[in-house]
């Protein structure tokens, strides 16, 4: 699972020109990690998310994701920013007649960065990484299918499956291939991609340079540096200045107007799979009955919120599933906004005087302005809300891993995640034996198109059963200086695939 951190309207209050301390002192040790470069083929990338280390199976956020994934390390398959899924490490495969067995040949010549030639051993111990009781792995729970992974020779893997799985090659995107003899990734790395770690100082900046030996065609730039910054208008400030190139996502329509109509900036939109959701613990009282969740998402004004954290950017959505997914259906009419049904719902389910509950919510914005619209919204029809203001570290330890709490706020990143509610351990407990079904069976058909039909009935279902609150989908913008191209646009699942970016002279 993946989650964002920003600072959408961290700049509001502030003046173009202000550069907090702490990120200056991150564009000074940025400087001084790109001294082994050619500065003119360096690519600078400002960014908001750094990880919290460097392994995805261990809780790392979205930074991992941008950083590493598709840059350092390659999966099997890849997920392109256009939303399909293609083999990369992967020459061919079958998949037996009943589906319940996948037998991929490997690439030739593939090697890690420490040298060592890509086997069979490692793509295996890799995806047992990923499945191991320890592991964070947004896709574990889906990956659950897989009895056995075997090694016949150094250029097979064989996968045997306890139930057909239809999504297996789209969720095999998700697990990095790791050399079996790294023994700590988290502040280290062994990977296959483009390039290779060159330093990163936490707080400030992560340097990558290209690989030399890379199998595929070599990167057109001549390395990257992310600089990271706690405060969006720190960063906003970089790009103007020139100490960024790129800013792989724009986090305030305030900030977005600095760089529109004009000529040394280009500005992209692309397609959004981010949702700010009010996450309730469905396995508490009241949360765990559908109609007092619905009357909550009948008391907010989720285009007033939008439009109070976005301007005229963003989308307002029904449900989970964002217009990217195969299974999207327009379902924003389902507990619209209806103060007056609200009041009516919370009363027949007998909250006539409406209750409290509290709030925890992440310390990073937009969150702490959303929970006070949410807490304004929802006294209109009698529920009191306490908001307890955390930070990201203890957000992930209390809500994700304990799941000590009764509503929390959250952004979530992941490109078809309908799946974490057809699972009733996951944090927010949403329990229906139908959506389970549905999700669970879908992954046994035999078509993308009788998956899309079932996987459409359970997001129809989760909506109606108002499983959580879904506010809105963020939009994504990325902006950059107009001397730099080939840059993704998407950035499905946080990826941000830099071996295309160039910078002109």
């Amino acid at each position: 699972m993946t989650f964002r951190s920003t600072m959408s309207r961290q700049g509001r209050g502030y003046a173009l020109a202000a550069m907090t301390t702490a990120s200056a002192l991150a564009l000074s040790a940025a400087a001084g990690l790109a001294q082994d470069y050619d500065p003119e083929a360096v690519i600078n990338i400002g960014s908001l998310y750094e990880p919290q280390n460097l392994d995805n199976t261990a809780g790392a956020g979205q930074g991992i994701n941008e950083a590493f994934n598709g840059n350092v390390y390659e999966g099997l398959f890849v997920l392109t920013d256009e939303g399909e899924v293609e083999p990369k490490l992967v020459e061919d495969y079958e998949i037996s007649e009943d589906g319940l067995t996948y037998t991929f040949t490997l690439k030739d010549g593939v090697s890690f960065h420490s040298g060592e030639p890509m086997t069979a051993a490692d793509v295996k111990s890799s995806i047992e990484r990923v499945t191991a009781e320890s592991s964070a792995s947004s896709r574990k729970s889906s990956l659950a299918v897989i009895e056995s992974v075997e090694a016949p020779d150094d250029g097979t893997v064989v996968v045997t499956l306890t139930t057909p799985s239809i999504s297996l090659p789209y969720n095999l995107s998700y697990v990095w291939i790791v050399n079996d003899a790294a023994e700590n990734i988290s502040s280290a790395e062994d990977g296959t991609g483009p390039y290779t770690l060159q330093e990163w100082r936490r707080g400030s900046a992560l340097s990558m340079v290209p690989f030399e030996e890379y199998w595929g065609d070599a990167p057109t730039n001549g390395g990257v540096m992310f600089q990271y910054f706690t405060d969006a208008t720190a960063q906003n400030n970089a790009l103007l200045t020139g100490a960024v190139d790129i800013i792989t996502s724009i986090q305030s329509p305030d900030a977005l107007s600095q760089f529109t109509d004009n000529p040394d900036f280009t500005v992209s939109e692309g397609a959004s799979t981010t949702k700010e959701l009010m996450a309730y613990n469905d396995r508490v009282e009241p949360f765990d009955d559908p109609q007092v969740r619905s009357a909550l998402a009948r008391a907010v004004d989720n285009e007033r919120l939008l439009q109070a954290i976005w301007g005229d950017y963003g989308t307002l959505i029904g449900s989970f599933v964002p217009p990217t997914d195969p299974w999207y259906v327009d379902l924003t009419d389902v507990n619209a906004y209806d103060p007056g049904s609200a009041r009516e719902m919370l009363e027949e389910a007998g909250y006539p005087d409406g209750f409290s509950f509290t709030l925890d919510t992440p310390d990073y914005d937009p969150h702490p302005v959303v929970a006070q619209f949410l807490q304004n919204e929802l006294a209109e029809v009698g529920v009191d809300v306490s908001i307890n203001i955390i930070t990201a570290n203890e957000w992930y330890t209390k809500i994700y891993q304990q799941q000590d709490f009764e509503a929390t706020l959250q952004e979530h990143v992941n490109h078809r995640d309908i799946v974490f509610y057809g699972n009733p351990d996951f944090y927010w407990g949403y329990d229906n034996a139908e959506v389970q079904r549905l999700i669970s069976e879908s992954e046994s058909v035999s078509s993308m198109e009788e998956q899309t039909e079932m996987l459409t009935e359970a997001n129809r279902i989760i909506a109606e059963d108002a499983a959580s609150m879904w506010l809105y989908l963020y939009p994504q913008i990325v902006v950059s200086t107009s001397n730099v191209t080939g840059y993704p646009l998407n950035g499905l699942n946080s990826q941000f695939f830099v071996a295309d970016i160039q910078k002109a002279e």
